[in-house]
């Protein structure tokens, strides 16, 4: 979280968060931001009842997901009967089976089927350490739900459609102006 390799500072700087922003972020408390992630997760699940079921043997394991842009990251252990999800100020304290790491606004993208994982891993946008069939089972589970925003964030059916696409737009616009990698199915934002 926070930390860039000099030697890839470019690239790494891809899609990044201003850092005045990400700073200022440093002071807001995190449980919060745990509540709406934990309440998006439970209305994910809702909609995608057997998400987790797609995991098998991985649903026992835990995933830190990093955004490296922000000053904190989150453990997701998805388990299927008592799903559990903590967004914390380091994650250095905490063991975990599997690391999945890239700015926040390239997470958001892999969420919503913006971004195409193996892509951003080549380009090295996206970093995974770990236990990386546990990641790949994670990945499919998410592709194959087709998570819809709008739905995620509990809006009703009839403006979920409308809040889906203006998200996206805004998410769009920001990765272009982030300069972010390019965004799947021609539409772009930033460079390839």
């Amino acid at each position: 979280m926070l930390d860039v390799d000099p030697q890839n500072e470019t690239l790494a700087r891809r899609g990044f968060l201003p850092g005045r922003l990400a700073r200022a972020m440093a002071f807001l408390p995190l449980y919060p931001l745990e509540f709406a992630a934990f309440r998006v997760l439970e209305n994910t699940l809702s909609q995608h009842p057997g998400m987790l079921s797609r995991l098998g043997e991985h649903a026992s394991k835990r995933f830190a997901i990093d955004p490296v842009d922000c000053p904190f990251g989150i453990i997701l252990e998805p388990r299927e009967s008592a799903p559990r999800l903590s967004v914390v100020s380091s994650l250095e304290t905490y063991s975990w089976d599997a690391r999945i790491a890239a700015p926040l606004l390239v997470l958001l993208g892999l969420l919503d089927g913006r971004y195409d994982g193996d892509a951003l891993f080549f380009t090295r946008d996206l970093t995974i350490e770990g236990d990386t069939a546990a990641v790949l089972a994670l990945r499919n589970a998410i592709e194959d739900a087709e998570i819809d925003p709008g739905e995620a964030l509990g809006m009703p059916k009839l403006a979920a459609p409308f809040v889906t696409a203006s998200l996206r737009t805004i998410a769009t616009q920001l990765r272009t102006a982030l300069g972010a990698p390019a965004e799947l199915n021609g539409n772009t934002s930033g460079t390839p």
